[in-house]
């Protein structure tokens, strides 16, 4: 795998603060010609789920060799370690606590290094700010084109974040989950269609609501009436057009969401 000059970032730490613009200053203090793209700043606070589900859906779009950093991270200053996980054509830096493997298993996770060679991490880290001083140096260096192994010893139990999968009854119903609510109010569940479950769709059903097959767009159905269709990221969502589906249907993440389908 080459490497790219492109690293880019996902945080929970907002642009309020400077956290985010010190992160990118390191970077190019290492690495003056790396390109920083920034994916979100904005993860709800300690929310580690909803950061990998937000690079799940996007780490894909960019170019082969691309330095992943993705910084959600509440056990900052604990014994969690800090990792690169190499994949089939990715590298992804952050806290060892499940953010990273979404993504990683998605594109095929070859292996994965615990951050430890004081070389590559700036001297005397802080315990609160890991973003700055051992996942933005990691990153930088390795879009500079550094092996990952240098950074530290390889490691073969990263903690893996459970994907919730959705459960197949049969031919006629999938049981899945909503995963993500993004800022429209859009539900968006685990559910993936094939062609022919999407065909063969006769009701979705959330809650007491039932929803008649799957739409194309979000103006299929006018007024606050929900309407289900296969969303950019694949999955399938939830969402009323022009309004927020899940203060209107009183939704929160991990709900249930049955498809029923012809036989």
């Amino acid at each position: 795998m080459g490497t790219s000059p492109l690293v880019t970032m996902l945080t929970d730490f907002g642009v309020v603060d400077p956290f985010v613009g010190v992160m990118k200053g390191i970077i190019h203090g290492i690495h003056p010609v790396a390109r920083v793209i920034d994916l979100t700043h904005e993860i709800s606070p300690h929310d580690v789920r909803a950061g990998a589900f937000m690079l799940l859906t996007a780490y894909r779009y960019f170019p082969h060799g691309t330095v992943h950093l993705a910084v959600v991270d509440p056990g900052v200053g604990t014994g969690r370690r800090a990792v690169v996980v190499v994949t089939t054509h990715y590298l992804f830096v952050g806290p060892d606590n499940g953010i990273l493997t979404w993504a990683a298993n998605d594109d095929g996770m070859r292996f994965s290094v615990s951050i430890t060679n004081d070389e590559y991490i700036l001297s005397q880290p802080s315990t609160t700010f890991h973003g700055r001083d051992i996942f933005a140096p990691a990153a930088a260096h390795l879009c500079r084109g550094v092996e990952p192994e240098k950074l530290g010893e390889r490691i073969d139990n990263p903690l893996v974040l459970d994907f919730p999968e959705p459960q197949y009854h049969g031919v006629s119903r999938i049981v899945g989950s909503i995963i993500h609510i993004d800022r429209f109010g859009n539900l968006v569940t685990n559910v993936r269609l094939t062609d022919d479950e999407k065909s063969r769709i006769v009701t979705v059903t959330l809650k007491d609501v039932s929803i008649p097959g799957i739409s194309a767009t979000y103006r299929d159905v006018q007024g606050k009436k929900p309407l289900a269709l296969v969303g950019s990221s694949g999955f399938v969502e939830i969402a009323c057009n022009k309004s927020n589906a899940a203060d209107i249907l009183g939704t929160r993440r991990d709900d249930e969401v049955i498809f029923h389908l012809e036989d």
